[in-house]
């Protein structure tokens, strides 16, 4: 059974979002305060995590960046805030999805059910050959979810490894932002093809020697991305 850790400060909405995942066959914890929720997330092992953005204590922001330092659980941060540059910043520091207050409780479930499922085929439950791709000093092992950059292994994020390795498979392809969104996010997700570059941005940041002149993701001004072999 999969388990869900909700790190939310308002019990009422708390307690209707883990009415909703139980019905829905999940294993539900709740944390109330930040400094509980960051505990809870970094000692045990949980399958997705539902993170409020403002919370006593310790704010989703910190939680967020540090429980990705760490793993790659998925992460749906919520937040009553409908800023965009508290989208960004959330999904730039790891989060998975960004749902802003109020919402169904029947979506939030259809989106912890698509992480979930998306997670596990990224994962792979199955036995399979490693799939390594070598390009030049990159070396990308995608069953075991490692990235090396001339031999030194670098930290991605759930979302900056699924990208990287989604252009790296299709070399020489020119991609919009739309299609990367809509192949790596999948599902109508809240946020916008700023997402896209907020990711490419922290995945050159990671891989390239000088990121004012790329060698392995270009831009293609008014169309999108390639990745150069």
């Amino acid at each position: 059974m999969n388990k869900i850790l909700i790190v939310e400060d308002e019990e009422a909405i708390a307690d209707l979002e883990k009415d909703y995942l139980e019905l829905s066959g999940f294993e539900v914890e709740v944390a109330n305060d930040g400094e509980l929720g960051l505990k809870k997330a970094m000692e045990e092992e949980y399958n997705l995590i539902i993170l409020d953005l403002m919370l006593p204590g310790v704010d989703g922001f910190e939680i967020c960046r540090t429980v990705r330092d760490e793993k790659n659980t998925p992460i749906i941060m919520v937040s009553a805030k409908k800023d965009d540059i508290d989208k960004i910043r959330g999904l730039g520091l790891g989060a998975d999805d960004y749902m802003t207050k109020p919402f169904s409780p029947s979506e939030l479930v259809a989106r912890v059910k698509a992480h979930l499922a998306r997670y596990e085929r990224l994962i792979g439950s199955t036995v399979e050959e490693n799939k390594v791709i070598e390009i030049r000093g990159l070396k990308i092992d995608t069953t075991a979810r490692r990235v090396w950059v001339n031999g030194e292994e670098k930290t991605f994020t759930t979302k900056e490894f699924d990208l990287l390795t989604f252009l790296a498979s299709h070399p020489n392809h020119v991609y919009t932002k739309d299609e990367l969104f809509s192949e790596i996010w999948d599902m109508e997700s809240i946020g916008d093809i700023a997402t896209v570059t907020v990711h490419i941005k922290k995945i050159r940041e990671k891989i390239e020697f000088d990121t004012s002149k790329p060698q392995y993701i270009e831009t293609i001004w008014g169309v999108g991305y390639r990745f150069k072999v």
